[in-house]
């Protein structure tokens, strides 16, 4: 049977969202920006999504903005705070984010923007002392932070930087794709400004996000033609795909918990035998991290070449962020991390679900032996 380690790339649907939208699918059909009776039932269906949503990461529901998933948020987050702000007001950003922070930061760059890189050191965390010298120096309009690493797992103190960036008068964004549903999210308690989220990530459809934006907090809109979302994300709603990103929100909710330890038992199991492998790095594994995350590198093994091995032996895995790969350069993760090329090229992501099994992780740990036992060979 085919193994699927690769959960924080995209998640299976789970059959309770399936059933909601196919639901969905025959049933409130009007626009929701219609005032008839149809169109008041698609709108009813929004808002109770809505809630669901709000509920999953302790967010108001007036708070949360659905957009076509984490990259339109991440975007409408970093581009519509530095539209509303004085030209010298600064973009910080960690690292190790997300590529859809990176590259907008860089486009913020390019058009003319004061852009800051934030280093971490080689646990993955975030370096304090540089990122109070950072905010000192001048004003900063927004910081984004991610809460949890998508590749390393690695959990960053986001009240603390929140904090130190309110004191400058600054935003903070946090980039929580990773993190919701597989460790607590509060958006009071983090001290965000800014939230995005995905649907995909948590067993719900492709193509829908969410913002969640405080109400005091003023964005650019990046599209603009309706006034949907209260004109922060004009267009038609998908409604299906809202319906079912509120019931996996609702289900991730539920069984956080349980999910949360299901996975933390696995990566524990997963650790203690690449250990025994011997010749094998664990990256960010002295920091907190995400229970259901290891990433590694296999002594004398190339990232890509053992990603195919693997696939040929039918465990699907990822060697970094699926929105970065194929394009033949190590993890900027862990070059940001300071971990040498070479090492960061050899780099591969195990990410569990709650299908995961101990027969799949001893499966695998059979498997990679077998292709140490190659490498070592060649």
């Amino acid at each position: 049977m085919p193994i699927y380690f690769d959960h924080n790339a995209t998640t299976p649907l789970d059959p309770r969202v399936l059933e909601a939208m196919q639901a969905c699918l025959g049933g409130p059909y009007g626009n929701a920006s219609s005032v008839h009776r149809y169109g008041r039932a698609a709108r009813d269906a929004i808002e109770a999504a809505r809630a669901q949503v709000a509920a999953l990461v302790g967010a108001q529901p007036q708070e949360v903005f659905f957009t076509s998933g984490a990259t339109e948020s991440n975007n409408l987050a970093l581009q519509g705070a530095l539209a509303t702000a004085p030209a010298a007001a600064r973009l910080l950003y960690g690292a190790t984010e997300h590529p859809s922070v990176l590259e907008t930061a860089e486009a913020l760059r390019a058009a003319g923007r004061a852009v800051e890189v934030v280093a971490v050191g080689r646990d993955g965390l975030l370096d304090w002392a540089a990122y109070e010298t950072q905010l000192s120096r001048g004003p900063v309009r927004l910081v984004a932070l991610m809460r949890a690493n998508n590749e390393t797992g690695v959990i960053q103190d986001v009240p603390r930087a929140a904090r130190l960036a309110h004191a400058r008068g600054a935003l903070l964004h946090c980039d929580a794709v990773q993190a919701a549903g597989k460790i607590p999210v509060d958006f009071d308690a983090l001290g965000a400004d800014l939230m995005s989220l995905s649907a995909h990530k948590i067993y719900g459809p492709k193509g829908v996000g969410a913002l969640v934006k405080r109400a005091a907090v003023e964005l650019a809109p990046l599209l603009h033609g309706g006034g949907q979302e209260h004109g922060l994300r004009p267009g038609t709603e998908n409604l299906p795909a809202i319906v079912g990103f509120g019931v996996a929100a609702e289900l991730a909710r539920d069984e956080l918990e349980r999910r949360a330890a299901h996975c933390r038992r696995l990566r524990e199991m997963l650790e203690a035998g690449l250990r025994r492998l011997g010749a094998v790095t664990i990256f960010g594994d002295s920091a907190p991290r995400l229970p259901n995350t290891v990433q590694f590198a296999l002594a004398g093994w190339e990232g890509e070449a053992l990603l195919m091995a693997l696939d040929r032996k039918g465990i699907a895995v990822s060697s970094g962020s699926a929105c970065s790969s194929g394009k033949g350069e190590p993890s900027h993760v862990l070059l940001g991390m300071g971990w040498p090329r070479e090492l960061a090229f050899g780099a591969i992501r195990v990410s569990l679900g709650p299908s995961s099994t101990e027969n799949e992780i001893a499966r695998f740990l059979a498997v990679l032996s077998e292709l140490q036992a190659l490498g070592a060979a060649a």
